[in-house]
């Protein structure tokens, strides 16, 4: 796969992310400022859950950097330091995977991660924390009656997430959609996505 198609498979990530949040319950219902303020804050933990969940080939994730460097010169500390943000994006996926998480797992744990009270500026943050509760509880109930005997399994899935913040949201920009989009803040993107719905078209296509 080429580093053109994969970032194409990066964008297609992206906009299934705000699809999938745009049709889930209770999202829609949401002040269209806090469906804005909840997605700029968790699109780059959502988009790690979608990579690990369509098993993106992120072995070429080097050599997609190495490209971008190629194309705008860093210093040798940053570009360690880039490399390093690589990593623990390939590492927070890995982990995922070894999990074997399953479709309605992916759906509890990309919900926990969406209604977050964490974003600034929410109108409604306690409507959102009992959603977030909702959503885990749900979670936890699924595991209990589809893995009986993995009685550690909720606990697992739940301990993965604060670790996705540990990958960096602009080291997946940098990596995946300078290319397609140069300038554009990302976060101006997914206002974007989600205010015009599937009618979006991406800037380079």
């Amino acid at each position: 796969m080429g580093i053109d198609n994969i970032c194409e498979l990066a964008a297609r990530l992206l906009f299934s992310a705000v699809e999938w949040a745009r049709n889930i319950p209770f999202f829609p219902d949401l002040q269209v400022t806090d469906q804005v303020a909840l997605l700029r804050l968790v699109w780059s933990e959502l988009f790690v859950l979608n990579a690990s969940q369509c098993s993106m080939p992120l072995h070429v994730a080097p050599l997609i950097a190495a490209a971008g460097l190629h194309a705008s010169p860093m210093c040798a500390d940053r570009v360690v330091q880039f490399m390093d943000h690589i990593r623990i994006f390939q590492e927070q996926v890995e982990k995922l995977k070894a999990l074997h998480v399953d479709s309605a797992e992916y759906s509890c744990l990309k919900a926990i991660v969406l209604f977050t009270t964490d974003a600034c500026g929410l109108s409604d943050v306690a409507h959102i924390e009992s959603i977030q509760e909702k959503s885990q509880c749900a979670l936890e109930e699924y595991c209990r009656s589809q893995y009986p005997n993995q009685p550690t399994r909720f606990g697992k899935l739940l301990l993965r997430l604060p670790s996705l913040r540990t990958v960096s949201s602009a080291v997946i920009e940098q990596l995946f959609f300078v290319r397609l989009v140069g300038k554009t803040p990302i976060e101006t993107l997914i206002r974007d996505m989600l205010l015009s719905g599937s009618s979006f078209s991406w800037p380079y296509m």
